[in-house]
């Protein structure tokens, strides 16, 4: 039964991953191109929209008011003729309003759309045989104008039947001609009215072809948007895909920086960023070695030690313990030197604070003189302010002078400095010891490189000084030669005085 559940356990992981691999597809069925084509195209869709509906509206405004206008203006062609009160055709005086009103039905045209009629007591008497709208056919409208022909005033109306929508104008005239016979009573009407549907719709059609281009023109932005995203997503796929076969392959490959944009930039990003890396899985890397090369000759001292140890011999015993303590302190310094050198790369391993350079000279001076009975002598000291790590550069700076008193005779010369020129920092010291050779100083700065096998230490003395020279901007320089002694400057860039940097700090 143990068995089984132990089987079985796996089962609901494997399940789960399964879902997890679901939910990214479905997340991932919207790629990013297909999302900026989708904005697009329903931005450009939602703008020809607007501006489609926006001309519609304003077109059928003009459409109206050029109605109403129009309207007005035969309105007021018929008011003239009846202030005139003659027939242009026979030079007589109008005999009847009905007269007015067909004379002024044989001189005003209708337009497109709009119909005229002649009321009498209304009733329809007159219509125009060129009339593109026939009105008297329309028997609900003529119901609707027939109360506005014999009105005391003229009227500017909308209809609204079962055949279509009306804008109409009614200008009625009453008997006022001297001497007329038997028709004085009537009451005639000049009767104008568009058909705004018609009308409308003339214009609107012109918009039904608008649609059709805007439809057009939004598979043309359609198909460049898919292309030109394409396009310009395309070195970010070949970005992916060589970051995801650096990562699987080799690490040291960089990706090609082919553009001057933000593409180019991201791509250069991304080369720190594998930089950074590399740099990471080296550290660890030689971590390891170093940590398996320096600590593997005391463990094989200890362990041979105790194989043979005699534990009846008291002799023995205590010479074992007193190796096996000198070499696990040995262990200890070694592992401590390691752990510095693996920070040496992250960005707070130098904590900068304002040092004042004089004061850091006499204080690694007064520490220094009790490493070794030396002639210790200051030959230079600079004065000023600058940001740096103190404890770092104390530590670099004693270990110097450690290594100057390892390699140097007692009660010889060992002098320090401090200088700053050109916007550079020199922090040196220099002893008169035995020298290093051409050969020795290109690799005196490595990781264990040890001029003399027989002194004691671990080679990672040098490797420290530089890294902290290092991680301030700066490097390490040495000058020596056999039997004239040996010279170590610490070069780092001067950075700016504290007051200037309290003052960016403030900002």
């Amino acid at each position: 039964m143990t068995n089984q559940h132990a089987a079985a356990q796996p089962q609901p992981s494997a399940a789960l991953d399964g879902t997890d691999r679901k939910r990214r597809r479905s997340l991932g069925i919207l790629s990013v191109r297909a999302r900026i084509l989708t904005a697009v195209v329903t931005l450009t869709a939602l703008a020809l929209t607007v501006a489609g509906y926006t001309a519609f509206v304003i077109q059928q405004i003009q459409v109206e008011t050029r109605i109403d206008a129009e309207l007005e203006a035969d309105a007021e062609q018929f008011r003239v003729l009846h202030d005139v009160g003659v027939d242009p055709s026979t030079g007589q005086s109008f005999a009847s309003p009905s007269d007015l009103v067909r004379t002024a039905m044989e001189r005003i045209i209708p337009t497109r759309n709009e119909g005229i009629v002649g009321m009498v007591n209304g009733e329809v008497r007159y219509t125009s045989p060129v009339s593109p709208v026939k009105l008297e056919e329309d028997t609900e409208l003529i119901e609707e104008l027939s109360q506005y022909a014999v009105a005391e005033r003229a009227s500017f109306t909308t209809f609204q039947t079962a055949t279509t929508t009306y804008r109409s104008a009614v200008v009625p005239v009453h008997a006022s001609v001297e001497g007329a016979d038997g028709g004085d009573g009537d009451v005639a009407a000049f009767v104008l009215a568009y058909d705004i549907t018609a009308e409308k719709a003339v214009f609107s059609e012109g918009f039904v072809i608008y649609a059709g281009v805007a439809l057009v023109s939004l598979l043309v932005v359609g198909l460049v948007g898919w292309l030109v995203a394409g396009r310009l997503l395309h070195p970010v796929r070949v970005l992916a895909t060589r970051a995801r076969r650096i990562g699987r392959e080799d690490i040291s490959e960089r990706i090609p920086i082919t553009r001057s944009d933000d593409l180019g930039e991201m791509t250069r990003s991304v080369n720190e960023m594998l930089d950074r890396l590399e740099g990471a899985f080296q550290a660890k890397d030689q971590l390891i070695h170093d940590v398996s090369h320096e600590l593997r000759t005391p463990l094989t001292i200890v362990r041979g030690h105790l194989e043979v140890l005699d534990v009846g011999d008291q002799d023995d015993v205590v010479s074992t313990r007193e190796l096996t303590l000198d070499e696990l302190h040995r262990m200890n310094r070694v592992v401590d030197d390691l752990t510095t050198l693996a920070q040496a790369d992250h960005p707070e391993f130098v904590q900068r604070q304002p040092v004042e350079l004089g004061t850091l000279t006499d204080e690694v001076y007064d520490k220094a003189r009790g490493l070794g009975q030396r002639r210790w002598l200051i030959d230079s000291r600079a004065e000023g302010t600058v940001l740096l790590d103190r404890q770092r550069l104390t530590q670099a700076w004693l270990q110097l002078a450690a290594n100057a008193v390892k390699f140097s005779p007692p009660d010889s010369v060992i002098s320090m400095g401090s200088s700053v020129s050109d916007g550079t920092i020199r922090l040196s010291m220099r002893d008169q010891g035995r020298g290093i050779s051409a050969e020795d100083t290109e690799r005196i700065f490595e990781r264990f490189a040890r001029t003399d096998t027989t002194a004691a230490g671990s080679g990672l003395g040098l490797a420290i000084v530089e890294a902290i020279a290092v991680a301030h901007g700066g490097r390490t320089e040495v000058e020596s030669a056999p039997d004239a002694g040996s010279t170590f400057t610490i070069v780092l860039p001067q950075k700016a005085e504290a007051e200037n940097s309290s003052e960016e700090n403030d900002r």
